[in-house]
């Protein structure tokens, strides 16, 4: 009998190559980034459908800000946009959002859109959609360590309390499950600072597929691939 293919919890991906697809077909790079937030949409129902309950992606890094200036502009146009497409979307499919990254850096304005889209959605029970936005691994591990250097400070924790836990605890992901599988498109094969901390035990697949032109069956071809590893978080297997 045919083994039933296992789903992963948690998928992350790192949305890559949205410029160089617009490029390549003669159009600004915006045209590319707006063409990848449609993506983002079918994949968190596509993903939801095969029985993933966690999406994370990365949206816009904490390095993304060093960027040509109209370029940034236009992206932040966009999330202004988006987090209201997504507020739709959420209460249509009762989507769980939460967005994940340094929020003081972003304008007040989308920092309130953020705070009345997770406010709407956190009691949704289906997919829990994260988006990651001014969003840097180490930068995330830094503001964990200011928080428990504080605690420790007032006396809240005592310095034998810290352990694993507590740090994930702290995390921008904290309650949420470590990611199952990475994907990350347009055949780049780093992880760009994305997760430093979650990515411990996460298998890894990378696509020449540029975002825009991700799809659902692209998605099954990641979690067909996932399926062919052995996840044994560091046991050795004998023959």
């Amino acid at each position: 009998m045919e083994e039933k293919r296992k789903i992963p919890e948690h998928v992350a991906i790192i949305l890559d190559g949205n410029g160089r697809w617009a490029k390549r077909k003669g159009m600004p790079r915006n045209y590319g980034h707006v063409q990848g937030a449609k993506t983002v949409e079918v994949i968190c129902e596509e993903a939801y459908r095969m029985g993933v309950k966690y999406l994370t992606v990365y949206a816009f890094s904490t390095e993304n800000w060093n960027r040509p200036k109209d370029e940034v502009d236009a992206l932040m146009k966009l999330l202004r946009n988006y987090l209201k497409t997504c507020l739709k979307t959420a209460e249509k499919n009762r989507m769980c959002v939460r967005i994940i990254g340094d929020k003081t850096g972003l304008d007040q304005d989308i920092r309130l859109r953020i705070g009345e889209l997770e406010e709407a959605t956190k009691e949704n029970d289906g997919l829990h959609f994260q988006i990651a936005l001014n969003y840097g691994g180490r930068d995330e591990i830094v503001r964990a360590v200011q928080a428990i250097s504080r605690k420790v400070k007032d006396g809240e924790l005592e310095e034998g309390q810290i352990t694993e836990e507590l740090v994930s605890s702290m995390l921008d992901t904290g309650g949420i499950p470590e990611p199952d599988l990475l994907i990350r498109t347009c055949n780049e094969q780093r992880i760009s600072n994305f997760l430093l901390w979650q990515l411990a035990y996460t298998e890894f697949y990378f696509t020449p597929v540029a975002w825009p032109d991700f799809t659902k069956e692209e998605l099954e071809k990641a979690i067909d691939a996932y399926n062919k590893r052995d996840r044994r978080y560091g046991l050795v297997e004998n023959d």
